[in-house]
């Protein structure tokens, strides 16, 4: 009798609150397509991603915290106030995470869609199975995977870099742009300009001549669209079609004299929000010895406006999440989601909000929580649905059941 009255005094005090998982056997999962975020701005706004970072699970074999985490003298196993200990001075919302987790990747292009993005452009190692570059690989392909589900394009940076330890760079080169070839330049969502795949180059730094690019190129069924970095277009000759602009110690004047010069390519504008490297704290070579000061948002917005200013298609975020030099405007503890929401003001995109880009953080949250409940996956997966479809509504009525 008194047991049978404890149920009773619950069921009236916290209406009979059961684990609000149990409750999803009623859904039946509909995949709706991507709907385009709304936006004034009409030029293309592409974000720059590494691939690179790994956690003890996924780092195969080594089952340690992947490099860029750890760089030569972190340890992200010792945590101290909440946080683990990472090679940058900033740290992600949802911690230090795995590049091919799906559950990264679907927070991450979640926000990228809400924030007025368009795509991404991958910096892409080539298929040598050395040091983490395999590894960078498939992870690429594990976001690539994900990209038309949320609407978003992409295209490839390559890191030529890559083949300098080698002789045959060329034949190695060849070997990587047939991969993509065959693999992404005729997806539909692969970034094309004048019906050419977009494919750029972070350099070049190993192929220095036009007649290296000239080979590589030789072996595909088309030319693509190239893009080395600004100012090294020389290197590739007849083969590129414009650059592309990156932070540097100049900062907003060496973007406007990029802008401004002569250079009759096309070319690709960058924002970022500022610059502070951790390779001298982290004890690895090639600190740059400069800083840009983010100062709040206000470089990101000065440099966003420079871009949006020019008459140029293409605008390049410099980057989603390189911690490692300090670069990164996804949502951090330092920052929150102040770049994120900057940018769907200046874009235009007026429908969006913070709120919007909390909830894709809560999304990420539960898929975590509730990782092994197959219902509350299914309901999770589509809550997913309802926020690349825009219909935010919904999504948040059914978050609100967990």
């Amino acid at each position: 009798m008194k047991k049978l009255f404890i149920v009773v005094l619950c069921a009236i005090l916290f209406g009979c609150k059961k684990d609000k998982a149990d409750n999803f056997s009623d859904i039946t999962l509909t995949e709706y397509a991507p709907v385009a975020v709304s936006k004034s701005v009409t030029k293309k706004v592409f974000v720059h991603v590494m691939p690179w970072f790994e956690t003890p699970e996924t780092n195969v074999p080594l089952g340690a915290w992947g490099v860029h985490w750890r760089m030569a003298n972190r340890d992200p196993n010792v945590i101290a106030d909440g946080k683990r200990q990472i090679a940058s001075y900033y740290y992600p919302l949802i911690g230090p995470y795995a590049s091919g987790d799906k559950d990264v990747i679907e927070y991450q292009l979640l926000l990228m869609k809400l924030s007025g993005i368009d795509g991404v452009f991958i910096d892409w190692p080539g298929l040598r199975n050395v040091t983490d570059y395999i590894l960078n690989a498939r992870n690429s392909e594990s976001m690539i995977a994900q990209l038309k589900k949320v609407g978003l394009n992409y295209a490839i940076v390559y890191e030529d870099q890559n083949l300098k330890p080698i002789l045959d760079r060329v034949g190695q080169a060849k070997t990587d742009i047939s991969y993509l070839e065959s693999r992404h330049f005729t997806k539909s969502n692969y970034e094309k300009i004048n019906s050419k795949p977009l494919l750029m180059v972070f350099g070049p730094q190993a192929l220095l001549d036009e007649a290296s690019w000239t080979d590589v190129f030789s072996v595909l069924t088309q030319k693509p669209a190239f893009f080395p970095l600004l100012y090294q277009s020389n290197k590739a000759g007849v083969n590129a079609t414009g650059e592309f602009a990156w932070v540097g110690s100049g900062n907003t004047s060496a973007l406007t004299n990029f802008y401004n010069n002569g250079y009759a390519g096309l070319k690709i504008t960058a924002a970022y929000p500022g610059f502070k490297d951790f390779y001298a704290a982290g004890g690895w070579p090639g600190a740059l010895g400069w800083t840009i000061d983010h100062n709040g948002t206000n470089t990101f917005n000065t440099t966003v406006d420079l871009a949006l200013a020019t008459s140029n298609n293409y605008l390049q975020l410099v980057t989603w999440n390189d911690y490692g030099e300090g670069t990164m405007i996804e949502p951090t503890k330092e920052f929150g989601y102040s770049f994120l929401t900057s940018l769907q003001q200046k874009l235009g995109a007026s429908a969006m909000s913070q709120a919007k880009l909390e909830m894709v953080k809560r999304l990420f949250d539960l898929r975590k929580d509730k990782a092994n409940n197959a219902d509350a996956q299914k309901a999770l997966d589509q809550i997913f649905y309802y926020m690349v479809s825009l219909q935010f509504d919904k999504a948040q009525e059914l978050l609100n059941r967990f």
